[in-house]
């Protein structure tokens, strides 16, 4: 296999296999982009999530408490 390039046209055409190759490279990228940003985006979701779920747990057992009555102290 020979990989020397008579000009820089000829290794962006990498031998008629440019769409290919440089398509693949170019998914690739964005998909390392991508990732990270998803990443953060899905624990920051996973943050707030969990943080209503502790309000909400928090304030439903805030509710079930009854608050003491003079004829009945706990």
């Amino acid at each position: 296999m020979n990989i020397h390039w008579q000009s820089f046209s000829d290794f962006l055409a990498m031998g008629g296999y440019g769409l290919y190759v440089w398509g693949s490279f170019g998914v690739t990228a964005l998909i390392l982009a991508l990732e990270p940003m998803l990443a953060v985006r899905r624990r920051n979701q996973l943050i707030a999530r969990l943080k209503r779920q502790l309000r909400a747990e928090t304030k439903s057992a805030g509710e079930r408490r009854t608050p003491p009555t003079p004829n009945h102290p706990q």
